[in-house]
C-alpha cells in the first residue's frame, strides 16, 4: 500500500517524500511542476506528472497504484499573489480539492492528511492561537484553505473520508545535508530572501512594515522546521490509520520571532552584514501569528527537533551554499 503525496515536488512536499522514504514507506508523487521541481523528488518515489484538477489523471493514477492514504500539499500559497489574483487560488486550491476528494471517494481511499495554514485564523483574537479559536481569513489564500477544511469535514460526514488538517505556521529550513531545500520563483519567504542578501544575490532586505502592533514594530511569526512538519504528517497519517477520528492541529514552535529578530539571527549564522531597509506594508499580513501546538504534541506525540531559529537558519544556509541558484531546472 502506497502513500500519495499530492504536491510532492514542492518545498514542503519534497521533504515530506524524503522523510516517508527514509521511514520505509512506499511513496507516489503527483505534481504538475508549476511551482515544484523534478530534481526535488526522491528517486525512490514513483512520480506522476499531472494536475489534481484533472479527474482523468487522478483516476488513472488511482487505478495504477494501490493508495492507502493521501497527503495533500498541492496548493498555491503566496499571500500577496492571492490578494491580486484570488480566482487563481480558488480555482487551483478549492477546485483541486473537489476533484481529489471525488477521486478518493470513487476509488475508496478513506484517509487524508491536509496541509492547512495559520492564515485560516486571520487576525488572531489572542496569542498563542488554539485550534478552536475564531477563524476569519484576511486574504484569499487563507480563505481557500479554510474552505478546503470545511469540504473535507463534510466529506467525512457523507463518505467517511477521515482527515487530519495540519495548520502550519511558518515553514522554514531545509534537509541538513543541503540536498533539498526551498526554491521558489519568485521567492517571497523571509529566510530565503535574507539568505539571498547574505549570498550577494540581492543588495538588501526589505522589511515590509515597521508599525505593526509588536514589540519592535515588525511582523512576528512562529517558525517551524520543514522536517518537523514532515514528521507531524507521518504521525497524523498513522493516527488516522489507527482508526481515530478527524482532527485539526496547529504546527508551530509556540514562540514568535519578529522580522528584525530573524535578521539578527541570520547575521549571526552567516557572518554577513545583510543590509536591510524598511518598506511599506504588504496587504494581507497580520501583526503576529504564534501557535499553541500543545494539542499536536499531546495527541500525536509530535516532538519537534529544531527548536532554535539559529539551527533552522543554519540548515537553510547549508542548502543555499550548496545550491546557490536552487535546482536550476527552470
Amino acid at each position: 500500500m502506497a502513500i500519495l503525496v499530492a504536491g510532492g515536488a514542492g518545498y514542503i512536499g519534497s521533504h515530506m517524500v524524503d522523510r516517508l522514504i527514509e521511514k520505509g514507506r512506499d511513496v507516489v508523487v503527483a505534481d504538475n511542476l508549476s511551482t515544484g521541481h523534478r530534481k526535488a523528488i526522491h528517486p525512490k518515489a514513483r512520480f506522476y506528472q499531472g494536475d489534481t484538477r484533472d479527474r482523468k489523471f487522478l483516476d488513472d493514477l488511482f487505478e495504477q497504484e494501490t493508495i492507502e492514504g493521501v497527503i495533500h500539499m498541492d496548493a498555491f500559497s503566496l499571500v500577496g499573489e492571492s490578494m491580486t489574483n484570488p480566482l487563481k487560488y480558488f480555482d487551483n486550491n478549492v477546485v483541486g480539492m473537489v476533484t481529489l476528494l471525488e477521486a478518493m471517494q470513487a476509488h475508496d481511499v478513506k484517509y487524508m492528511v491536509f496541509s492547512s495554514t495559520a492564515a485560516t485564523y486571520g487576525i488572531p483574537e489572542k496569542s498563542p492561537i488554539q485550534e478552536d479559536d475564531h477563524k476569519a481569513p484576511i486574504n484569499p489564500y487563507g480563505e481557500s484553505k479554510l474552505m478546503m477544511e470545511h469540504m473535507i469535514r463534510w466529506c467525512d460526514e457523507a463518505y467517511g473520508i477521515k482527515f487530519v488538517a495540519l495548520r502550519y505556521f511558518n515553514a522554514a529550513g531545509a534537509k541538513a545535508d543541503g540536498s533539498i531545500g526551498e526554491d521558489h520563483h519568485p521567492e517571497t519567504h523571509l529566510i530565503p530572501i535574507i539568505l539571498q542578501v547574505a549570498a550577494g544575490q540581492r543588495d538588501k532586505l526589505q522589511i515590509f512594515g515597521n508599525d505593526y502592533n509588536t514589540p519592535d514594530g515588525t511582523n512576528v511569526r512562529d517558525y517551524v522546521h520543514v522536517l518537523d512538519l514532515a514528521d507531524a504528517h507521518i504521525l497524523a497519517l498513522d493516527y488516522l490509520l489507527a482508526g481515530h477520528d478527524s482532527q485539526a492541529f496547529n504546527l508551530g514552535s509556540s514562540t514568535g520571532f519578529s522580522n528584525q529578530q530573524m535578521l539578527a539571527a541570520a547575521r549571526e549564522v552567516t557572518g554577513q552584514p545583510i543590509p536591510a531597509e524598511n518598506a511599506p506594508r504588504r496587504g494581507g499580513d497580520p501583526d503576529s501569528l504564534v501557535a499553541d501546538s500543545s494539542k499536536a504534541r499531546e495527541i500525536l506525540g509530535w516532538q519537534p527537533q529544531y527548536d532554535d531559529v539559529h539551527d533552522i537558519i543554519r540548515t537553510a544556509w547549508a542548502w543555499k551554499q550548496s545550491h546557490p541558484e536552487g535546482y536550476q531546472d527552470r
